[in-house]
């Protein structure tokens, strides 16, 4: 893999295509391309920020991604070339903002993609490392490490870093920002030699069992990686390009010349009338004329042909018809009782003894007042 820890003016590289390729944007740098702080004995530390893309173009190329956690942070270019753009010179601008100044610089990154001998590497293992993130992995120390680890375990004789990935990248989520959590990366090495043991392990049916249960398989070297590196080995992608059968087939391409078809007639410049009457028949009147006899039938099943009181009281049973009157005379009997609301209180309603001086009081009506149809209850006067 390629680390250049400098940036120049229109400078030159010259990165191999399926190995990794990083390159980073210093800050220390392009600080000599903006003035000085105003008050003079302090340090300049003004937030820059960095926009790169393919000269010509608003973006950067698809094999080429960007990064920058904050303004006070180096920017990070990686990823890995393609071999369709061996021989090619791509050309990135890269635009420096200051923040507090506003002011801009401008340098050029000439990439030259050169082709690798024995490319790509026949097999390649990716692994899912949880306690990274992408600009963390990119750094050249702790990259090193890895590959150092991952050549202990898998013994190959030449062995490259092709591709790393943001998990978020890969539709992973943002992890909360409590316990100093870490997105995740995916990084992907190649090797001319087949998988080790130790990583074909993962592939056992009881260690599928439990990845399946969402439980950690157990790998015996995954102790190689945990001091630094937290692997989850369900994730890891065992691929052997060896074995793969080619789905490519050749597409036989023509002369790219229509057949003949015969000389151009356009149509008559004299064109005949046509009387659409039909066509408004067939379109709208026959539909309405179905929909109005439909409608009238409706209309006939629905109000011509009720059956009648008569016919209901034919076939209910005669219980449930005495029931029925009885019901309807009770009702109206209690709506012609709470009519009548001008009659007395009924005597078991009224008080005995005066409220204020405690004598007798006698009825308000003779004794031989009909109080037979006299309501329970009555407006108070």
């Amino acid at each position: 893999y390629t680390i250049l820890s400098k940036v120049h003016s229109d400078r030159n590289v010259y990165p191999s295509a399926g190995v990794l390729f990083v390159h980073v944007l210093e800050r220390e740098y392009f600080k000599g391309e903006f003035p000085p702080y105003p008050k003079p004995g302090e340090i300049s530390n003004d937030p820059i920020t960095f926009n790169t893309n393919l000269m010509g173009y608003p973006d950067r190329p698809g094999w080429l991604r960007y990064i920058q956690r904050t303004p006070y942070s180096d920017g990070v270019l990686y990823g890995s070339p393609t071999l369709e753009n061996v021989g090619k010179p791509t050309i990135i601008e890269i635009t420096a903002y200051n923040r507090r100044t506003f002011e801009t610089a401008r340098h050029n990154l000439i990439i030259n993609i050169m082709s690798a001998e024995d490319f790509p590497l026949p097999y390649q293992a990716e692994f899912f490392i949880r306690n990274m993130n992408v600009e963390e992995m990119l750094a050249s120390e702790v990259l090193g490490d890895f590959l150092g680890a991952v050549k202990n375990v898998w013994q190959p004789e030449r062995l490259n870093a092709i591709n790393i990935t943001s998990a978020l990248d890969r539709g992973g989520r943002v992890p909360l920002p409590i316990n100093d959590m870490k997105e995740g990366v995916y990084v992907m090495v190649g090797a001319d030699v087949p998988f080790s043991s130790c990583l074909r392990e993962v592939e056992n049916p009881q260690n599928q069992l439990r990845c399946s249960q969402e439980m950690e398989p157990l790998i015996t070297c995954d102790k190689k990686f945990r001091t630094q590196f937290h692997i989850d080995w369900c994730k890891i992608s065992l691929v052997d390009n060896t074995k793969q059968v080619s789905t490519f087939q050749e597409v036989i391409r023509g002369e790219g010349i229509l057949p003949d078809g015969g000389e151009y007639k356009p149509p008559s410049d004299t064109l005949k009338s046509r009387d659409y009457y039909s066509d408004f028949l067939i379109t709208l009147a026959v539909p309405s004329a179905v929909a109005l006899v439909l409608f009238l039938i409706l209309a006939y099943i629905m109000c011509c042909r009720r059956e009648g009181v008569e016919k209901r009281n034919m076939q209910t049973p005669d219980i449930q018809l005495v029931h029925h009157s009885a019901i309807q005379k009770s009702t109206k009997e209690l709506r012609d009782m709470s009519k009548n609301r001008e009659i007395a209180w009924p005597l078991s309603t009224l008080p005995v003894f005066h409220p204020v001086t405690g004598e007798i009081v006698p009825p308000l009506h003779a004794d031989t007042y009909d109080n037979t149809s006299m309501p329970l209850m009555q407006t108070q006067q």
